[in-house]
């Protein structure tokens, strides 16, 4: 689901491993190992997301690379 967002921007519903749920924008940089590298948009670093965790994705309209 997350692999056809690779260099778009997306929201996430995640849930982390304390079981709490938050809804993040992040960029999608690669998807493999179970594993999403991206980059959180809100505080600028890059973060790796357990697909198995991620509850729900949706891009954002504008989102990607060459967006204005």
């Amino acid at each position: 689901m997350v692999e056809k967002y690779i260099g778009q921007m997306v929201e996430i519903i995640y849930m982390d491993r304390a079981g709490k749920i938050t809804q993040r924008r992040i960029e999608v940089h690669a998807v493999r190992g179970g594993l999403v590298r991206a980059t959180c948009l809100k505080t600028k670093s890059p973060r790796a997301f357990r697909i198995d965790q991620i509850l729900a994705c949706f891009p954002v309209k504008g989102g990607g690379r060459n967006a204005s």
